[in-house]
């Protein structure tokens, strides 16, 4: 055991314990940040396209990270 944490299904568990190991298989081909996601990663390649798909709906700002929608609203 690594740390407390409970994870309803394997998958869940599998993700989580990345974070123990350190390990970053996806690398961004444009800048060679390291991740260890693949979603993560297709996130941060939104910085080097200049896509913002994440939108407001009250003032039709966007964002790219779901995260700065988020803090925005």
């Amino acid at each position: 055991s690594v740390c407390d944490r409970f994870f309803a299904n394997k998958n869940n568990l599998n993700v989580h314990l990345i974070l123990h190991t350190g390990e970053k298989s996806y690398s961004c081909n444009v800048c060679n940040k390291s991740f260890a996601q693949k979603s993560n990663l297709k996130e941060h390649y939104l910085t080097h396209t200049g896509e913002k798909p994440y939108l407001c709906n009250v003032c039709n700002k966007s964002f790219t990270h779901r995260s700065k929608l988020n803090k925005h609203s």
